[in-house]
């Protein structure tokens, strides 16, 4: 193979590798909860107000599924 053709294979695997990576990586967030600290930051810069650290967020989270009966199956 030629080296332009071995640096545009490389460069799209390398691509496809980036984009399948943040795919998964995108579901994990979602599927771990990660996502809701992420929204939450994002809502407190858009309204100017300092965000809770992440523990204090994390514990609230932790007690609403707790006192919440739909957030989990029995």
């Amino acid at each position: 193979m030629s080296n332009a053709l071995t640096s545009t294979l490389g460069t799209t695997l390398g691509s496809a590798w980036g984009s399948a990576w943040g795919g998964v990586r995108w579901y994990l967030k979602e599927a771990t909860g990660e996502s809701k600290w992420d929204e939450y930051v994002d809502r407190c810069e858009a309204e100017g107000v300092t965000p809770v650290s992440r523990r204090v967020f994390e514990r609230h989270r932790a007690e609403h599924r707790e006192r919440d009966p739909r957030s989990r199956c029995c």
